[in-house]
């Protein structure tokens, strides 16, 4: 399997993993396999599928199609055994808590877990979290948020880091306006991964040398909603480029010839 390269900025990059892809099991429009195959013919050889958790009213995977797909997982796996095809699950952040929309005795369903904050998950408390989500997506729009409002909401995915065994911490900041220096510095203690997301790109070059402040470690991922973008990963090397960031810290990230970080 041969990776492509881009050439950005005088240096060569490539991607090595994808864990942060949908299919139709939630919103995506392609099955697993057209995932996998996207990735291959991208010369990725490691993918992870990651459909939303649950809790999402609009599109969460049913918890029944959780062994139909640990069992085309295991069937795709040795068949392309160039591969590494791992089950993620994108896990919602569902209350003040940090209580995701899976169940602790479901952690071990999957390979890895990756979570964020999303518009229209339950649990918890529905009315409060409608309430909260009405005003996340007023004060996203608007581009105004208060104080009180980036407290809960920074408050919301600290106690999940700090409950959950989360690999990646999905799209920070994107949905709700949070302290990001604070989230910054509670990934780094539990080792979970920021991601660099090129669907939501949401993050400025300010926002990651802010979170860069802590010592934390960055992923891309293209979160793809169709194979077709499975494998995207140009936006954010600009990004990570323009926020002067080292780019041995994006641990997804192959660098040849001059590092740019």
């Amino acid at each position: 399997m041969e990776r492509i390269e881009y050439m950005i900025n005088g240096s060569s990059y490539s991607l090595t993993a994808d864990l942060h892809t949908h299919t139709v099991f939630s919103h995506g429009t392609g099955t697993i396999e057209e995932n996998v195959l996207a990735a291959r013919s991208k010369g990725i050889a490691k993918i992870g599928i990651t459909d939303h958790g649950p809790g999402h009213v609009g599109y969460g995977v049913r918890r029944w199609n959780f062994a139909k797909m640990r069992t085309e997982i295991e069937r795709l796996s040795a068949l392309y055994t160039d591969m590494e095809i791992l089950f993620g699950v994108e896990a919602n952040i569902v209350n003040a808590s940090g209580t995701l929309d899976i169940r602790p005795d479901e952690f071990a369903k999957f390979d890895y877990v990756i979570a964020g904050y999303h518009y229209g998950a339950i649990g918890g408390n529905p009315l409060a979290n409608a309430i909260a989500a009405t005003k996340n997506l007023a004060q996203n729009k608007s581009g105004v948020a208060t104080k009180r409002q980036i407290r809960l909401n920074t408050r919301n995915i600290v106690k999940a880091l700090e409950k959950n065994d989360i690999k990646i911490l999905t799209h920070p900041g994107d949905k709700a306006p949070v302290d990001l220096l604070e989230i910054a510095v509670v990934c780094a203690q539990t080792e979970t991964l920021v991601e660099l997301n090129t669907n939501h790109m949401s993050m400025t070059a300010a926002d990651v040398r802010t979170m860069a402040l802590a010592p934390v470690k960055f992923i891309i991922s293209s979160d793809a909603h169709s194979p077709g973008r499975v494998g995207d990963f140009v936006r954010a090397v600009n990004l990570a480029y323009d926020a002067g960031l080292d780019m041995s810290r994006i641990v997804n990230l192959k660098v040849t010839g001059p590092e740019t970080g």
